[in-house]
């Protein structure tokens, strides 16, 4: 069943507590934001198709989210994926083959949506995020409607690259972390969220 709009709705809080730390990143995070590269789309590609060969049926959905996936947007230079498993509290069925890929397991958020995160983190010139969800997630629809909503809305996605760019300085003023970068990101991803609902009829 797809989410509800009352799952949709619902906003996330977050609880580092209930985290689950599985390991660390061997690479530290770069903050810095970077004009749109066409290649990106290209990435998304080449880790799709290697999660494929090693999943196979085990996906129900595989799709490029975040400021890479949108044309035009400044982002960092990292390609986010959703990956939406059909059991993805089965990690035995997927942590292993996914490991072997690349795709390094850091963390568990079992109260989030099944939500498992791994990294491709090795130094080179990009990095991949990999958000593993159970089906249904709420959260994957919120990325689709946010990602959709920047795509026919130019004032919001020329909103949205200023506030990413001045977080992104902020933070790196201060000696920041990419939780912090987010954090002063959120009430503008928020507002513009309250915009796509409204136009979907979700709200009023």
């Amino acid at each position: 069943m797809p989410a509800t709009v009352a799952q949709i709705l619902e906003p996330y809080e977050e609880k580092p507590k209930l985290v689950e730390r599985i390991a660390f990143r061997t690479v530290s995070p770069s903050i810095a934001i970077v004009e749109p590269n066409p290649e990106w789309p290209q990435r998304f590609e080449q880790a799709k198709k290697r999660i494929q060969n090693v999943l196979g049926d085990l996906i129900l959905d595989i799709a490029h989210v975040g400021s890479t996936s949108v044309p035009g947007l400044p982002a960092k230079d990292v390609i986010d994926v959703d990956l939406t498993l059909r059991d993805a509290t089965d990690e035995a069925s997927y942590v292993k083959l996914l490991d072997e890929a690349g795709f390094r397991f850091l963390l568990r958020e079992p109260r989030w949506h099944q939500h498992r995160f791994f990294v491709e983190d090795w130094p080179k010139a990009y990095h991949v995020n990999l958000h593993v969800w159970g089906p249904d997630s709420p959260e994957v629809a919120r990325h689709r409607i946010f990602r959709e909503w920047l795509l026919k809305t130019p004032a919001d996605l020329e909103l949205y690259a200023k506030v990413k760019r001045e977080a992104a300085e902020q933070t790196v003023v201060v000696g920041g972390s990419v939780m912090e970068y987010n954090q002063r990101k959120e009430k503008t991803i928020q507002e513009i969220l309250e915009r796509a609902f409204r136009d979907l009829g979700y709200i009023e």
